[in-house]
């Protein structure tokens, strides 16, 4: 299938999901996210979930990484729609967060953050069993990945679908993604 077909698919799959369903989803995905070795992570950088798309719950995962390592600094994107490109913040709690006009939340008061990052969880609307994501098609993380040097890993409330059709050089490859059923390496 092709990533346009692909991504109306799992729009509609997702928006499909009950809330008790989504969040026992969510709960999956942070039982397996707690799997992860943390001990090499210093700066994790995590998607903040858009709520009216049935995102996974990455809320969740940054309490969690709060609780139980909080040396790890947590970084989030903010994106700008003119040039298709992202900066990254601190992440200073819900309370300096905003939406966008695209219903995305964003960082307000949150320093920029331009050095390494170790771990980048990624949103997806599908993956497939090479490892390569199908997003809402823009590009914003297929550039930020591609100059990085950071483990890549996915977020999906489904499984992978057998192979995307239309995979290019831009697409940058997932190293893990994480399922309500487990993590998968590529």
């Amino acid at each position: 299938m092709f990533k346009a077909e692909i991504r109306k698919q799992a729009l509609k799959d997702r928006l499909l999901l009950t809330d008790p369903n989504h969040h026992a989803l969510n709960e999956s995905l942070l039982k397996q996210f707690k799997t992860l070795d943390f001990s090499q992570i210093k700066t994790l950088h995590i998607f903040l979930p858009i709520t009216e798309k049935k995102e996974p719950d990455t809320f969740l995962l940054i309490e969690w990484l709060n609780k139980t390592h909080p040396e790890t600094k947590i970084i989030v994107p903010k994106a700008d729609f003119e040039t298709a490109l992202m900066t990254h913040h601190e992440y200073l709690g819900e309370k300096d967060l905003k939406k966008n006009l695209y219903n995305i939340l964003e960082p307000q008061k949150g320093n920029l953050h331009e050095g390494e990052i170790d771990m980048v969880i990624i949103p997806l609307l599908a993956f497939d069993k090479q490892g390569y994501r199908v997003g809402y098609g823009k590009g914003f993380y297929d550039r930020f990945l591609r100059d990085i040097n950071a483990q890549k890993i996915g977020l999906s409330l489904h499984p992978a679908i057998e192979k995307i059709d239309d995979v290019n050089e831009h697409d940058i490859k997932l190293d893990f993604c994480i399922t309500p059923t487990g993590i998968i390496k590529f």
